[in-house]
């Protein structure tokens, strides 16, 4: 009795951080970081209409359902960083499992996108 109550107590401790590792990705200010210091490499997965509305300053557009076969073509090292990012999200996740898949071991979504970008501050140009 007490080993469960133990567990269930330390699950309950660590479960924001197990979620966040699992499904949250990369905050802006951390994603910044890995572009300076281990020259990532920001994808970013919307449509061309959305990305032609606004995208992180040094974005590159591939969108999500082009992902497998322009991602090899666009980013040839795959032990670089790669940060993913779409509007809010969702498809960011989507693409950093799709680029795990590929080979991409270092693949992440950007936790919040583009949303959480402009948030923090940082440039947002228009193409």
């Amino acid at each position: 009795m007490l080993v469960a109550v133990a567990a269930s107590s330390a699950l309950a401790l660590f479960w924001p951080a197990i979620t966040k590792g699992a499904a949250g990705g990369v905050e802006p200010s951390e994603a910044v970081m890995l572009i300076n210091r281990e020259k990532a490499i920001l994808i970013d997965v919307c449509e061309p209409a959305e990305f032609a509305q606004g995208h992180a300053v040094g974005s590159k557009n591939i969108p999500l359902g082009e992902l497998e076969t322009q991602l090899p073509l666009m980013v040839k090292n795959k032990g670089l960083p790669v940060i993913l990012v779409c509007q809010v999200g969702g498809r960011a996740s989507r693409a950093a499992a799709q680029a795990q898949k590929l080979g991409y071991e270092r693949a992440q979504a950007l936790a919040g996108g583009l949303k959480a970008w402009r948030e923090a501050s940082l440039p947002v140009e228009k193409a």
